[in-house]
């Protein structure tokens, strides 16, 4: 009698402890996920970079669009990707300096911005908020930006997909464009899960404007300026108070002194200290250029996290736990590869996001079509070949670059720089990777060039930048080879005394590749500067007819067990690891559950 009185409070009390159980491993893998990087759906359909996708672009009003281009304002139009089409979707141009240097050419070719959510909320492009279609300016390779993004990403540093797209434009071809994830939202989530950090774009406005604002929040570019300061100073180990001594570049000219000038290139200073990430007082508004360009929702919570973790890079303060050490150091070993002067290495210092989650930062590569030199023309192929790993700034000392400074901070660092460089080295030059990607692209994306109505180049010059960038890339290759192993100096210093230890580059054409200086200020390429039409105003030919129709990929991907398959493994591997640990979870709830319920009749049945 006594245990049928009490058999139904057992029973209650076994449900309760089982569902608490329950709540228990459902809240722990919900915890979990949220933090885990999230496989996207867009990345294996826009970015497959096996193909050259098509983009048509359908708007009313083309006209009346291009013509206000400069006012970088959204309308809406239905975009066609892969023949998947989406309707209401904002279009505008982007840019700042481009914007000019477009209308300077003669031509429309505008880089422009597409915001799927911007007139339809939660529409997406298979997860993708926000993609860039670049113009391809100031390139004639067509693929500094392709392939320093590839690198980074294949290096493991966290860096946007990219991919070719043909676009059309109501049905009549406008040119090869490079897609780009946008660093926005699904970037986030695809690479730091759901429960991501903060995310800024440092920019200075004191070089002229706001710059290409973004719903209040920075996108900027900057003008061009007479020329860069070199890369000056030594290592950074026992450093002496104040900075380095300054010692330019071999070959690269005497652009003056060791620290950065506020007055450089007319322009009141560009790149504050704050843009520097340098670290001045607690206040905000000494880091305005950081926060008004911040691209996620901040609190004074946030600010004040960001303050302490510049706090601490300044001073070398805990650097394990102050910087992601992993992914920057192999972002710095790309970004100082490719030579890009309009970058945070740069005088601009700009051109980089900066990420933060509980006090770690790192670094989001951004814009790379002036790598290779191509910024402000320099033509000392020599120079930039053997461009030092240990002194890579340019326009003031690794100081005057806590982000940077931090690796040469401490032998540990330094060596781990050199390891990963090596690495680099290695599995993608060494290997044979670099020269079968970049072949593969080159015959990928040929018949596209070769037809498109609005390049900034011509063909053949296509061809010869392709050719001048591989012999580059692999020359600097040697020269990082030489500096690692120390039959190269790895400073300006010891570059400057030792100049006969330099690979000589003097047969390889800087130009060629493309640069700001190429037809006056950024001018395009030498046999299309004159009569360029509208593409809107060409007739269709028996080319264009036939634009959507994509000719096979060759090459394939890069040579198996080269980084392309193994960061394809990698993330393979993690998105099946989340899967299985999700079923394992189900399963587990599932046997608790079936467990309690058996339980629960068995004692009822004997009670």
């Amino acid at each position: 009698m006594s245990t049928h009185r009490y058999i139904d409070r057992v029973c209650c009390v076994i449900l309760v402890l089982t569902l608490m159980l329950t709540v228990v491993f459902v809240s722990a893998s919900g915890a979990g996920s949220e933090s885990a990087p999230r496989a996207m759906g867009y990345e294996d359909r826009l970015f497959d970079t096996s193909t050259v996708h098509t983009l048509d672009l359908v708007m009313d009003d083309w006209d009346s669009f291009i013509s206000t281009c400069k006012n970088e304002e959204y309308s809406p139009c239905s975009v066609v990707i892969d023949g998947e089409s989406f309707g209401n979707v904002g279009l505008r141009a982007k840019g700042n300096t481009s914007l000019t240097q477009v209308e300077s050419y003669g031509n429309n070719r505008y880089s422009f911005k597409l915001e799927f959510d911007h007139y339809e909320s939660g529409q997406t492009y298979h997860g993708l908020d926000k993609l860039s279609l670049n113009n391809i300016i100031q390139d004639n390779t067509y693929m500094k930006d392709y392939i320093t993004y590839r690198m980074m990403g294949e290096f493991g540093a966290v860096s946007p997909l990219c991919s070719y797209v043909y676009i059309r434009v109501n049905g009549e071809d406008w040119g090869l464009y490079l897609a780009v994830e946008g660093v926005e939202e699904a970037f986030m989530q695809r690479n730091y899960g759901g429960d991501y950090g903060e995310l800024y774009k440092p920019d200075s406005q004191s070089s002229g404007g706001a710059g290409d604002m973004e719903d209040g929040k920075g996108f900027m570019e900057k003008p061009g300026m007479d020329g860069p300061e070199l890369p000056e100073g030594d290592r950074m180990l026992d450093m002496p108070e104040g900075g380095m001594e300054a010692g330019g570049a071999p070959g690269m000219g005497n652009f003056g002194g060791g620290e950065p000038r506020g007055d450089f290139g007319g322009f009141n200073g560009f790149g504050s200290s704050d843009v520097s990430l340098i670290y001045t007082d607690d206040e905000y508004s000494s880091y305005e250029n950081i926060f008004n360009n911040a691209k996620t929702d901040i609190t004074d919570e946030d600010r004040d996290r960001l303050v302490a973790a510049l706090k601490r890079l300044n001073s070398f303060e805990d650097i394990d736990s102050t910087v992601d050490v992993e992914s920057v150091i192999r972002y710095f070993v790309v970004h100082n590869f490719v030579c890009n002067f309009d970058s945070y290495t740069g005088s601009m210092i700009h051109n980089y996001y900066l990420y933060e989650d509980a006090g770690q930062l790192s670094m989001i590569p951004w814009d790379y079509n002036l790598a290779c030199g191509g910024f402000m023309g320099q033509e000392d192929a020599t120079a930039l070949i053997n461009y030092p790993i240990d002194t890579p700034v340019s326009g003031g000392t690794v100081d005057s670059r806590p982000m940077l400074a931090w690796i040469f901070s401490s032998e540990e660092y330094t060596q781990l720089y050199h390891q990963y460089f090596a690495e680099f080295i290695s599995g993608y030059f060494d290997s044979g990777a670099f020269s079968a990607e970049l072949e593969r692209v080159q015959a990928l994306i040929s018949p596209y060039v070769e037809k498109d109505p609005t390049s900034f180049c011509s063909y053949e010059e296509f061809l010869e930048g392709v050719s001048v960038l591989k012999d580059f890339c692999l020359l600097r290759a040697e020269s990082v080879s030489g500096q690692l192993d120390g039959s190269i100096p790895a400073a300006s210093a010891g570059q400057a005394e030792n100049a006969d230890a330099l690979i000589d580059g003097s047969d390889v054409d800087i130009s060629a590749m493309g640069s700001m200086n190429n037809g006056g200020f950024g001018g395009m390429g030498r046999d299309r500067q004159q009569n360029q039409q509208d593409p809107m105003d060409k007739a269709e030919t028996g080319d264009n007819a036939n634009s959507s129709q994509q000719p096979p990929s060759e090459g394939g991907a890069a040579p198996a067990g080269g980084p392309l398959e193994t960061v394809r493994t990698r993330e393979s591997n993690s998105t099946n690891t989340q899967n299985e640990e999700g079923l394992i979870t189900v399963l587990v709830c599932a046997a608790v559950l079936a467990t309690a319920i058996a339980g629960m009749l068995l004692y009822k049945k004997k009670a």
